[in-house]
């Protein structure tokens, strides 16, 4: 394949993840809004987080036999059209439980959109995992970032019409992603559900998954809850914060890591920035004053941790990288669908600010198991990349 059609195709699925992830985000500055309008409770408003998280992880299972049975090209533009479907779907619900139906059929499409997406960048950029990352990571953030803005922005007018807006733009990525995206070459032998158990009975892919769900507890919370507790800022006002908010994920993730992990372990950097991602937690909840300002500055570290905790469940795992990344994905969001709604039941029973001290010490669990299982991951990169280079009969 020239090298022009390569970077064409990374381009395009570059631009679609960015759409994607925009998807994820648009929903924040609306939540407070679409709660009044539907007369729903917190509770019932995280729904419309967690039936998508829970669906994305389930996909796992069939999202890796689509991609390897029908192509990660086809399986990646379905994922582009449900989506479409159901972001038209989700600003037509009539109330707030077909509206979390609709949500879970559009979790299903981006589930099998970024089951794929990461998987053909590196095969499009000829194995250089380090590069795609990059790449991804920074549509993932950008996108994160520009959703809110989107939500915040077209919310002003009505809370349905970010919505329209978003199936508009994935419509056009699923042209851009036609038009642009080949297979790649390197195309995965065909795989089943039962890889991804097996994987994930890999002690290292099972460590990382873990505590990368201890961490995005806390990443969900601040996404799909924290906006709820912002009293008195408008639906444009809630999109700029989550905006800058996902414009420091993006910088951190993208910029920020490859320049950190030159200086300090990639270990060491990542225990340092969790330890300090929870305590951030404590603050919110005790301080409600300066929880505008910590969401903001959470950017930061969440940037990190995405970029580190990708990188990892990769290099981690001895399967194949869309294996490794189904197993991956699968455990991190199953446990964190539970956020939202156990956030916003814990709000509304016992106070906007319980939910923090609650994931402050599922985050210092997360620590404290990265801190005692960091050998067996170095054990597990070490032994992956004595198998991946070939010996040298010359020697």
């Amino acid at each position: 394949m020239a090298t022009s059609r390569r970077f064409g195709g990374v381009i395009a699925v570059a631009f679609s993840t960015f759409i994607a992830f925009m998807g994820i985000g648009v929903v924040d500055p609306l939540l407070p809004l679409i709660g009044r309008q539907m007369g729903a409770s917190p509770f019932q408003v995280e729904w419309l987080f967690t039936s998508y998280i829970a669906v994305m992880s389930l996909s796992m299972f069939i999202s890796g036999y689509l991609s390897t049975r029908f192509g990660s090209k086809k399986t990646l533009i379905t994922g582009l059209l449900v989506v479409v479907l159901f972001s038209t779907l989700s600003g037509l619900s009539p109330g707030i439980s077909i509206f979390a139906v609709f949500r879970g059929g559009w979790g299903l499409g981006n589930a099998l959109f970024t089951s794929t997406a990461l998987s053909i960048i590196v095969g499009l950029s000829s194995g250089n995992v380090e590069r795609s990352i990059t790449i991804y990571e920074a549509a993932l953030g950008l996108g994160i970032a520009s959703g809110p803005l989107l939500g915040g922005f077209l919310g002003t007018f009505d809370w349905r019409y970010p919505f329209f807006g978003t199936a508009t733009l994935m419509a056009i990525g699923f042209i851009v992603t036609m038009a642009f995206v080949s297979e790649p070459e390197n195309r995965e032998k065909r795989r089943t559900p039962v890889e991804i158990i097996e994987a994930l009975r890999d002690g290292g892919v099972r460590t990382n998954s873990l505590i990368a769900l201890g961490y995005n507890f806390g990443f969900f919370t601040i996404l799909a809850y924290t906006p709820l507790t912002l009293a008195g800022l408008t639906t444009i006002e809630l999109g700029i914060t989550y905006f800058l908010w996902g414009i420091l994920v993006a910088f951190s993730s993208v910029i920020l890591v490859p320049r950190l992990i030159r200086k300090i372990d990639r270990f060491r950097l990542l225990e340092m920035n969790l330890l300090v991602f929870s305590i951030l937690f404590i603050v919110m909840g005790a301080f409600p004053l300066l929880r505008l300002e910590i969401v903001v500055v959470s950017g930061l570290f969440c940037g990190i941790s995405n970029a580190s905790f990708t990188s990892l469940a990769m290099e981690v795992s001895p399967f194949s990288r869309s294996v490794s990344s189904a197993a991956y994905n699968f455990l991190r969001w199953a446990g964190a669908a539970i956020a939202p709604i156990l956030a916003g039941l814990l709000g509304q029973t016992y106070g906007f600010s319980t939910p923090f001290y609650v994931v402050a010490p599922v985050i210092l669990a997360a620590t404290l198991t990265l801190f005692f299982y960091a050998p067996r991951l170095r054990y597990s990169i070490a032994t992956n990349f004595q198998k991946a280079v070939p010996s040298n009969p010359g020697k």
